[in-house]
């Protein structure tokens, strides 16, 4: 396969590398040029080869995550090219073609959008226009985050992303999606959210595994935005829908998540789900109807030795030991999960759970993974972030925490391949040293997330 965008179109012109006939000579194709085809780019696929010929057959148009082509087929007497990569786009010779016939994923993924049938359920129906009706903007910032996992299933193994969500934010990520795409954006909306979750769900895996087939304990903490509402809200519309424009403000909670019912490294160890009863008594609603046999071969399983919901309140006093009376034992080895939680609260609300969380490496093998905004992130006009840590790798020791190792988006563990265009904004912040408050460039607040795995241990 080749592919020549209009500067290989020049070099060829100048008998760079030229293209070989069947005669060895060098042929310069008659390119289409930017103006004639609309597009920057034309891709040429080696599917077909014949005997002293060339030809060039009618162009269809087909789409990337980050280009649009117009596709030429071209015949031409040569050995098969092999598969290529650009740009994060796989293309493959003739012979290959047939194991990706529909592309790179995402474009099927995102080809169009198929709600889950469970949808179309009455009671589930009504759960969801309860949301709508009950929940403000920020709850049902939970809802969005399982439509970005469910828009990146390609990715992220979430087989009740959909169900979580509901049609309303599935079908308004979905538009979101389409248009990033139409413009050639850099990121595509919920490419953070999938790298997020794949990042949490990785370390987890490796978590449990470092304890050596002992026995282990999960427990991840939610907490309802809506409850902050005493917190300086620095001018934002509580009426206002979740803007998805900026990638922070794009980064809710992780509360309608069942990684109890998708992961099976957690085959051998006791969840603890800790929220608000309000949020729990749906999330189980809409997971019990996923569970309903739909034949004798499709329904959903808990992937976890088992799951407990704590019904409680982290920034209150009492939510350890409604944890406790729960069953979870403080002696056994624990991962504590805190993804899209500390940010939503006060910072002396947030140093208290970290606070006890790290107490308990005195006491057991404890590991803690969590995600941390720095002070520009907090700082947007329409934020509701609060607590934030610019050196959370420097904070987390002086709590009680011996081994802390900290990542951002888009380093070689943070990236999982799906942050391949040279321009993205992740890679840029990564150039930059983590004092920089402001990019030099263009002038914008350098506005970060970090993705920490903190552990102890007895001494």
């Amino acid at each position: 396969m080749l592919l020549l965008s209009n500067d290989l179109k020049r070099e060829r012109q100048q008998g760079k590398g030229p293209v070989s006939g069947s005669r060895g000579q060098p042929i310069t194709p008659s390119f289409p040029t930017t103006e004639e085809t609309g597009y920057d780019r034309v891709v040429f696929l080696s599917v077909g080869f014949v005997c002293g010929s060339l030809s060039l057959s009618p162009p269809t148009i087909t789409s990337s995550p980050r280009h649009l082509f117009r596709l030429y087929i071209l015949h031409a007497l040569s050995p098969p090219f092999p598969s290529y990569s650009y740009r994060g786009i796989s293309f493959c010779n003739s012979e290959s073609m047939s194991d990706n016939e529909n592309g790179p994923p995402e474009v099927s993924a995102w080809a169009e959008l198929k709600l889950p049938d469970l949808l179309f359920n009455d009671d589930i129906r009504e759960l969801h226009a309860a949301i709508g009706k009950e929940w403000d903007y920020l709850q049902q910032s939970a809802c969005q985050t399982a439509a970005g996992r469910a828009m990146w299933k390609h990715v992220v193994h979430d087989p009740v992303a959909g169900l979580l969500a509901g049609e309303t934010q599935l079908r308004s990520f979905y538009d979101k999606i389409q248009k990033d795409r139409l413009k050639n954006a850099p990121e595509i909306s919920g490419v953070i959210l999938a790298v997020r979750t794949l990042w949490f769900d990785s370390k987890l895996e490796a978590a449990l595994g470092s304890f050596n087939g002992g026995e282990a304990q999960v427990v991840l903490l939610g907490a309802d935005p809506k409850k902050y509402n005493h917190l300086p809200l620095r001018g934002r519309d509580t009426e206002k829908p979740l803007p998805l424009d900026d990638w922070l403000t794009a980064l809710p909670q992780r509360r309608m998540d069942a990684r109890a019912y998708r992961l099976s490294s957690l085959k051998e160890s006791d969840v603890f789900e800790v929220d608000f009863p309000e949020v729990l008594q749906i999330k189980t609603s809409l997971l019990q109807a996923a569970m309903e046999p739909i034949n004798e071969h499709q329904h959903l399983r808990m992937t976890a030795k088992s799951l407990t919901r704590v019904a409680a309140d982290i920034r209150a006093n009492d939510w350890v030991e409604k944890l406790q009376t729960s069953g979870y034992m403080p002696e056994k080895n624990t991962v504590w999960v805190l993804e899209g939680i500390l940010y939503y609260l006060s910072h002396s609300q947030a140093m208290q759970v970290l606070k006890i969380i790290a107490d308990n490496c005195a006491v057991t093998h404890t590991v803690l993974l969590a995600d941390f905004m720095n002070k520009s992130s907090t700082m947007l006009s329409s934020s509701t972030f609060h607590f934030y840590s610019d050196w959370p790798d420097h904070l987390l020791p002086t709590l009680g925490f011996s081994d802390v190792k900290l990542s951002q988006i888009g380093d070689p563990d943070a990236n999982f391949g799906l942050l391949q265009d040279p321009l993205n904004m992740f890679d840029k912040l990564r150039s930059l040293p983590r004092s920089v408050q402001t990019n030099p460039d263009d002038g914008t607040p350098c506005r970060r997330l970090y993705l920490v795995q903190a552990s102890g241990s007895p001494k």
